[in-house]
């Protein structure tokens, strides 16, 4: 029981940061053409406008929630510690794989960054990470 709340609660703190840095990234970076990204059409619309510096937060808010989430539950010395750091870097994959479906004009070339080092790597990562003890 205590494994499950401990792994709700890292999906949740790994969302957290994964919106904060979205949110941190959209007021840094401008639209382009001032869409509005906060919806899927406008999304939708500006995907084919959008330079790489547009794609960094998303990155990094992806990689970093991943990375949050697992080295929380790892940090809290869960049992089967492994299976939920990846557990969580798996649900984060899916909700990228949603994203990908959702946007199909998403470049190719985010895709792949996205789907291949931002989840599944950040949650082993971040597995190790919560691994090494204090002294």
């Amino acid at each position: 029981m205590k494994s499950i709340l401990l792994s709700i609660l890292g999906l949740l703190l790994g969302a957290l940061t994964n919106g904060i840095l979205v949110q941190i990234g959209s007021s840094l970076v401008e639209a382009p053409l001032g869409l509005d990204l906060s919806t899927e059409e406008g999304l939708a619309k500006a995907m084919p406008l959008m330079d790489y510096k547009h794609f960094i937060f998303p990155f990094l808010a992806h990689a970093l929630g991943t990375l949050v989430g697992a080295y929380f539950v790892s940090k809290m010395r869960v049992n089967r510690t492994l299976i939920n750091a990846m557990a969580i870097g798996f649900a984060f994959l899916a909700g990228g794989v949603m994203m990908v479906i959702i946007l199909p004009t998403t470049p190719l070339w985010f895709i792949l960054l996205d789907l291949i080092f931002a989840y599944l790597p950040m949650a082993y990562l971040g597995y190790k990470l919560g691994q090494i003890r204090q002294r």
